[in-house]
C-alpha cells in the first residue's frame, strides 16, 4: 500500500514553523510521506499569518494556487488567519477544514477521522498550545523551540491577542526534556519562539531564569532567540547574553524610533531605552547582531517622524531590517485613528527605509569580513555549502565534503551581492 503524502506551507513567524515541523515530524512518524507542496498530495496543510492585509492576501494565495493546480485532495488551514477569518474562510473554501490555533496540534486525529471517513467537526479535537511533541524531522537544520504563546501588551496596531490569545507559559521541564530531545535527535542550534517570549513566567520563575537553565544543559549546542521585545530585558538577561552558548545576535523589535509614534502605538519602550540596551551590547560584543522590524505610515506619522526612523539605522547600525508598511486591522485600536497615510507616501518611505536598510545589512557584514565565525551548513548546493555564522549573516563556503546539520570554523575572506541580497564567502580554517 502506497504511503499518504502530506504536504504543508507556512507562512508567517517562527513560532508557525515550529508548529509546522512538530506536525510534519508526526505525519512521518504515522507513516505519511512530507512535502512542502501541494501536488499529488493527499492532505495539504497551509500554516497561514494574518499579521497584516498582505499576510492575509498571500495565504489566500497558496490555497487559491493549490486549488487551481488540480489540488483535490484533504485541505486543512490552519494558523493566525484561521482564527481571525474563520467564518469567511469556511464560506469561501466549504470543502476545507478550517481549525484555529488551539487546536493545531490535533490535526493528524483530524486527518486520521477524515480518511476514516468519520463525520466529524473539525473543532471536537482539542489539541492544545503546547500539545507537539520535539520533531526528530523539520523543515529545518535550526530546531524551534516553543516557550510561550499569546501576548498582552495589545499594541495599537496588532490583532495578534485576537487570534493567539492571552499569554501563556510552557512549563520548564516540558521545555527543557523539548531540548534534550533535539540535541539527541542530532540538533545542533535551538532556536527559542513564542509569541512574547519575555514575557515568560511559569509558577514563579521569568524568562532569564528558564534561559539559564537551557544553557546550562550539559550538551554541544548553541542557542538563538528569535524574537524579542525591548522591554523585557533585566540584569539577568545581559549576563546570559555573554554567555558562550548564546549567539550574538538579537531580533530586537522597534517598529518606531519616533517617541510619539512609539506613544500611539502603546509600545512599552522609548527610543532612548531601546538604545541603551543595544549599546550595552555592543560594549559587551561591537560585532554584537541587532535585526529588527520597522513600521512605515503609522497613523499620525510625519516626515520627521520618519526621518528619526531613517536616523536609527545609523545610530544603530542593523544588520537586518524587516519593513513593513503600516496596515490597517479591524478590531485594533489604530484602525479608529485618524490622520492615515496616504498608500503612495507609504510606499515612497518603504522604498527610502529599504534601501537604507540594505546599506545599513552590507555595512555590518563588511566589518566580518577576516574573523572566523562557527557556521552551521544548513544546505549543500553542488561545489557550495552555506549555513549562518553566530552572528546570524549568510556564509558560503566552498564544499569539500561538508556535512549538513554540522559546525565548521570559516575565515571570512569576502562578501558577495546575489539577486540584491549580500552574503559572506569563506575558507574552513
Amino acid at each position: 500500500m502506497m504511503k499518504r503524502k502530506v504536504g504543508f506551507k507556512t507562512l508567517g513567524c517562527r513560532l508557525n514553523q515550529f508548529e509546522t515541523d512538530a506536525l510534519a515530524s508526526k505525519f512521518s512518524d504515522l507513516g505519511y510521506e512530507v512535502v512542502a507542496e501541494s501536488k499529488d498530495t493527499d492532505v495539504f496543510i497551509v500554516n497561514t499569518c494574518t499579521v497584516t492585509n498582505q499576510s492575509d492576501q498571500k495565504s489566500r494565495y497558496v490555497v487559491n494556487n493549490a486549488l487551481n493546480k488540480g489540488h483535490n485532495g484533504m485541505l486543512v488551514i490552519t494558523g493566525c488567519m484561521a482564527n481571525h477569518h474563520k467564518e469567511k474562510l469556511e464560506q469561501k473554501y466549504p470543502n476545507a477544514y478550517v481549525v484555529s490555533n488551539d487546536q493545531k496540534s490535533a490535526i493528524p486525529e483530524l486527518v486520521a477521522a477524515h480518511f476514516n471517513k468519520e463525520i466529524v467537526p473539525s473543532n471536537q479535537y482539542v489539541g492544545g498550545v503546547f500539545n507537539y511533541a520535539p520533531a526528530a524531522e523539520t523543515f529545518h537544520t535550526r530546531s524551534m523551540i516553543k516557550i510561550q504563546d499569546g501576548c498582552d501588551n495589545f499594541c495599537t496596531f496588532c490583532i495578534i491577542p485576537k487570534v493567539r490569545g492571552r499569554a501563556v507559559s510552557r512549563p520548564v521541564e516540558d521545555v527543557l526534556e523539548n531540548i534534550k530531545q533535539v540535541i539527541a535527535f542530532g540538533y545542533k542550534e535551538v532556536v527559542i519562539t513564542g509569541v512574547n517570549i519575555s514575557r515568560y513566567e511559569f509558577e514563579g520563575l521569568k524568562f532569564s531564569g528558564l534561559l539559564k537553565q537551557i544553557l546550562d544543559l550539559p550538551f554541544d549546542f548553541r542557542v538563538r532567540i528569535s524574537s524579542i521585545e525591548p522591554d523585557g530585558f533585566d540584569e539577568a538577561f545581559f549576563k546570559l547574553c555573554d554567555h558562550p552558548k548564546m549567539t550574538p545576535h538579537l531580533h530586537l523589535c522597534l517598529q518606531s524610533a519616533s517617541e510619539p509614534i512609539l506613544l500611539q502605538m502603546r509600545r512599552m519602550y522609548t527610543y532612548k531605552s531601546y538604545m541603551r540596551i543595544v549599546e550595552r551590547l555592543r560594549r559587551m560584543n561591537p560585532l554584537f547582531n541587532i535585526t529588527t522590524d520597522l513600521i512605515v505610515g503609522f497613523p499620525g506619522e510625519t516626515d520627521q517622524d520618519f526621518e528619526v526612523s531613517l536616523k536609527a539605522l545609523d545610530e544603530l547600525q542593523f544588520g537586518h531590517v524587516h519593513t513593513f508598511k503600516y496596515s490597517r486591522r479591524e478590531d485594533t485600536r489604530a484602525a479608529r485613528m485618524d490622520n492615515a497615510v496616504n498608500e503612495k507616501i507609504k510606499k515612497e518611505r518603504s522604498e527610502v527605509l529599504r534601501s537604507k536598510a540594505l546599506n545599513s545589512k552590507m555595512a555590518f557584514q563588511q566589518k566580518l569580513i577576516g574573523t572566523t565565525q562557527k557556521v552551521l551548513v544548513e544546505t549543500i548546493n553542488g561545489n557550495w555549502a552555506e549555513g549562518y555564522g553566530e552572528f546570524y549573516a549568510p556564509v558560503k563556503i566552498a564544499c569539500e565534503k561538508l556535512i549538513r546539520n554540522q559546525f565548521y570554523n570559516v575565515r571570512i575572506k569576502d562578501m558577495l551581492i546575489n539577486e540584491g541580497e549580500p552574503h559572506l564567502v569563506g575558507d574552513l580554517v
